[in-house]
């Protein structure tokens, strides 16, 4: 029998560290057991969302200044990885599972959410294909790539006592916008990468919209969960502001 997953679509891209907060207080609520596993998807503002490790690169202030000129707020990750994109034609996704023993199912939780993004961006006629493009920004194992040449889906693992996080972001249209803010602000961090690598669906296959590759992706995770959506609960908005102040950038 699936099991019920509550879907979460609204999004608050202003102040941008409110948006990361969200996901980071549903994480922390179904850790302690007060929130139901939850499946969050929904339209970003433009955002330069920084890793631990990008914060004690000396070039971290540029890296932030950089991004600023490129009209991109700039946050503090709630997962792990260096620097990543998000605008208004990219898609974010963050999935709070409860788990007893999170660090011994990290891999399949990777895999269970790459798989299906890609499985879903195939539905759209995209050659999506699990693993790492060389030269990609924000390298992972588990990114979504094209044809074996641009990447399009980033995903990152966050865990806490009794729960995870395994959230990322899908590059719908407006690629230039990815190399055109990260080619400073890699530069900045001291970051080599290869900005021919990031791609978007649009690129692709023309006339993909977000609305579709949204359909898409809750189509196939809704084969094996039962998605229920709801609007937000406010006592998450209210604990999202008490973490608030951890996701923003000085």
């Amino acid at each position: 029998m699936p099991t019920t997953v509550r879907l979460i679509r609204e999004s608050f891209p202003d102040p941008p560290s409110l948006d990361t907060a969200i996901s980071h207080a549903i994480l922390r609520g179904v850790s302690d057991g007060s929130q139901s596993q939850t499946l969050r998807i929904h339209r970003p503002g433009p955002v330069l969302a920084f890793g631990p490790l990008d914060r004690l690169s000396p070039g971290y202030t540029k890296a932030i200044e950089a991004a600023r000129s490129h009209g991109f707020s700039s946050v503090l990750r709630l997962a792990g990885g260096r620097a990543a994109v998000f605008h208004e034609q990219t898609i974010a996704f963050s999935w709070a599972i409860p788990d007893v023993q999170p660090r011994l199912h990290i891999e399949r939780r990777f895999r269970e959410v790459s798989g299906s993004v890609a499985s879903a961006l195939r539905d759209l006629g995209v050659d999506a294909r699990v693993g790492d493009v060389p030269g990609e920004y924000c390298p992972g194992e588990f990114s979504v790539n094209a044809g074996g040449k641009t990447k399009l889906v980033g995903i990152g693992q966050r865990i806490l006592l009794r729960a995870a996080h395994v959230g990322g972001v899908v590059v719908v249209a407006e690629s230039e916008r990815v190399r055109d803010v990260l080619v400073p602000v890699y530069e900045a961090l001291g970051l080599d990468w290869d900005p021919a690598t990031a791609g978007s669906l649009e690129d692709e296959v023309s006339g993909i919209t977000w609305e579709d590759a949204e359909r898409a992706i809750l189509l196939r995770f809704g084969e094996s969960h039962d998605l229920v959506e709801q609007p937000l609960p406010p006592e998450i908005k209210a604990r999202a502001r008490e973490l608030q102040a951890a996701h923003e950038v000085g």
